[in-house]
């Protein structure tokens, strides 16, 4: 049933229209991230974003690139994707790995959103979806040995929509896909492209409606990150201290946080220990990465390196986070529209990857995850690294992770960016610790 059948079907039956109006209007992306939170960015005057502009925005977006790659339309698996494209989210990391919802984006015809349970009142903020239609899955968990089989069913129907709203195009772009699904697809005629390549390029350039979200979601992220350092104290266990900063960034209308990395003292050293249940000693450095899939969906990728208690830092905890303050400091600076992903390479500050540690990237984009592009180091360099250049409204990422091979401390810090027309502008504020700069 498509939205205006549904309207139109509660207007004829009477008291139990208020019913169902009622659970529409329950729909979470319609409530907003709340109160506590709304009343913070009230306070620091950040404006409200316009979520209809946005919508609108980025289903353009992904028809302008779905044009550009000669597609009919675009098939999603990818919660992240779907969200993009329709803002519409259930389960979504439950979702992430059980295949039981999807959605097709016709580049001219309808979005329609093939719901787990059809449920469509997860969908009923957005009027540019077309319609709602109950999701056929083939995956082994639901499907058993009869997979195949609920593959070409699924597969039909696909195929169907394409058919009607193609115009003679059978060119669907797929960002994900189990073998059996593109084995039906294909069989049926369709040639299939690269949905994620589609997404990323459409993901790249925000709005600004999209940013004055992005600034909401960052502004309280950081706020959850104060009061988690209220509880910053010698003993507290590393996955308490988590636990603090994702109860507060919820209640502040975050989604959910992509890691748990958060790592102290011999812990930290080489990085991507997530948090454990190992008390913080004092006088140990604590880092950890933020993660957080925000409010309005808009993730919030920054870092901090803290030192516990009341002792002063040690000579070389001062100097290995000096080095990783300093290359996200330089590093920043070549954040300018017109730079290309090699010359951020190649002029970005590096330490020797024989004595240092370092992180995985030097650079990325970030929006409703982490996004397109991801920087190497220089010596990653080779014939297959990919290029390109910085654009306004790019959202980038500044990382630095610097540890001795040999051992000792290691310190965690990034910084988020937005490319604008002259340079950049810095979007998170959290302060850094001039305690153990040297």
């Amino acid at each position: 049933m498509s939205f205006s059948a549904a309207k139109r079907h509660q207007t004829k039956i009477g008291s139990h229209h208020r019913v169902e109006e009622d659970i529409y209007s329950l729909n979470k992306h319609a409530l907003g991230p709340g109160e506590l939170a709304e009343s913070e960015w009230l306070k620091a005057g950040l404006a409200s974003p316009d979520m209809t502009k946005i919508r609108e925005y980025r289903l353009k977006r992904v028809r302008e690139k779905l044009v550009e790659f000669d597609c009919a339309g675009i098939l999603l698996y990818d919660p992240l994707n779907i969200r993009y494209a329709t803002d519409s989210t259930n389960m979504s990391l439950w979702t992430s790995h059980n295949a039981a919802r999807y959605a097709l984006v016709m580049t001219e015809g309808p979005v329609i959103i093939f719901e787990f349970d059809a449920h469509e009142f997860l969908s009923n903020h957005n009027p540019l979806i077309t319609e709602v239609r109950h999701a056929v899955t083939y995956l082994y968990f639901t499907a058993g040995d009869k997979s195949k089989e609920r593959a070409k069913i699924w597969a039909t129907e696909i195929v169907d929509i394409v058919n009607e709203h193609g115009k003679g195009n059978k060119r669907l772009a797929l960002d994900h896909c189990a073998p059996e699904g593109v084995h039906q697809l294909e069989s049926h005629g369709l040639e299939l492209a690269n949905g994620e390549e589609v997404m990323e390029l459409a993901r790249l350039i925000k709005s600004d409606d999209e940013m004055m979200a992005m600034r909401r979601s960052i502004f309280s992220c950081e706020k959850s990150m104060e009061l988690m350092r209220h509880h910053f104290k010698p003993g507290i266990t590393e996955q308490d201290l988590w636990s603090r900063f994702q109860m507060e960034a919820v209640s502040r209308g975050a989604e959910w946080i992509e890691t748990r990395l958060l790592a102290s003292g011999p812990r930290a050293n080489p990085w991507y220990q997530e948090c454990s249940s190992r008390p913080i000693l004092s006088g140990e450095l604590m880092g950890f990465d933020t993660d957080l899939v925000g409010s309005y969906g808009y993730c919030t990728d920054m870092s901090r390196t803290w030192l516990c208690g009341e002792e002063k830092p040690t000579d070389e905890q001062k100097e290995i986070y000096t080095m990783g303050y300093e290359q996200i400091q330089n590093n920043m600076e070549l954040l300018k529209p017109g730079t290309t992903f090699k010359e951020l390479t190649l002029n970005s500050k590096e330490y020797s990857k024989d004595e240092f540690r370092h992180y995985s990237v030097l650079f990325h984009g970030v929006g409703l995850c982490d996004e397109f592009p991801a920087i190497p180091f220089s010596w990653e360099l080779n014939e297959n690294s990919f290029d390109g250049v910085l654009q306004p409204g790019m959202v980038m990422c500044v990382e630095t992770y610097v540890g001795r091979f040999s051992g000792g401390p290691g310190v965690k810090l990034e910084e988020q960016v937005l490319i604008t027309n002259n340079g950049y502008e810095l979007l998170t504020s959290y302060p850094f610790e001039s305690d153990l700069l040297l």
